[in-house]
C-alpha cells in the first residue's frame, strides 16, 4: 500500500508567506487538484506540517512534523514514521499539474528500490517521488546530523529513476513537475494556459 504525504509546512517567503496549497489555478486550489489526482490511488492522504485548520471537504488529515523546521526531509520523516509499512508518495504542495496516471506510474515502478524519483534535464525531483520504509533509517540519521538536503539523501538510496522520456507518456515532463515558488511562476503558468 501507499500513503500520500503532501508537504505544506514551508514558509513561502518568495510568495510573501501566502499558502501555496491554496493558490488558485483554473478556479481550483492546487491542493484540490492534488487531492483529485490522489483520491482512490492511495490508502490515505496527509497534509504534512500544515499550520492552519485543514481545508473543509477534502479527504485528508493534517500530520504534524516530528521535528520542527527541518524542511522536506522532516516532512518525509513524519510521513514514514506514521505510515506503518506503507510506502510514502511525497508531494510538494506547489505542484499544480501532477496527474493520476503519472503518480500511479511512480507507485507501480517501486519494485525493490528505496525510492522512485523523476529525473529530467533539470535533475532529480525528490518532492514528487515514492519512498519505501527502507528510507527511514537514513532519513532519521540525516536529521540528527542536520544534513537536510533531499538531493543528498538520494545518494544513499537505491533509486529507480523515471526519466523524461518515460514521463512524457503522461504529458510534458517540465509541465507535470512545474512548481510555483513566486508570483511570477503563477503568472507564467496562467499565461501558458491562456495560449
Amino acid at each position: 500500500m501507499t500513503t500520500a504525504a503532501i508537504l505544506a509546512g514551508g514558509q513561502a517567503r518568495r510568495l510573501a508567506g501566502r499558502d501555496k496549497s491554496q493558490l488558485q489555478i483554473d478556479g481550483r486550489t492546487i491542493l484540490e487538484r492534488q487531492v483529485d489526482a490522489l483520491d482512490g490511488l492511495v490508502a490515505r492522504i496527509w497534509l504534512v506540517g500544515y499550520r492552519s485548520s485543514p481545508p473543509k471537504g477534502l479527504p485528508l488529515t493534517v500530520l504534524a512534523d516530528r521535528r520542527a523546521e527541518r524542511g522536506p526531509l522532516g516532512g518525509l520523516d513524519a510521513a514514514l514514521a506514521a505510515a506503518g509499512e506503507d510506502d510514502v508518495l511525497l508531494l510538494a504542495c506547489d505542484l499544480p499539474n501532477v496527474t493520476r496516471p503519472m503518480l500511479a506510474h511512480l507507485i507501480r515502478r517501486r519494485g525493490s528500490a528505496d525510492a522512485v524519483v523523476p529525473r529530467t534535464e533539470h535533475g532529480y525531483h525528490p518532492l514528487c517521488a515514492v519512498y519505501a520504509q527502507s528510507c527511514r533509517a537514513p532519513v532519521e540519521r540525516r536529521l540528527e546530523e542536520g544534513a537536510l538536503r533531499m538531493q543528498d539523501l538520494l545518494s544513499e538510496l537505491k533509486v529507480q529513476n523515471v526519466d523524461e522520456s518515460e514521463l512524457n507518456a503522461f504529458g510534458e515532463a517540465d509541465r507535470l513537475l512545474a512548481n510555483l515558488n513566486t508570483l511570477a511562476d503563477l503568472d507564467a503558468l496562467e499565461s501558458l494556459r491562456n495560449h
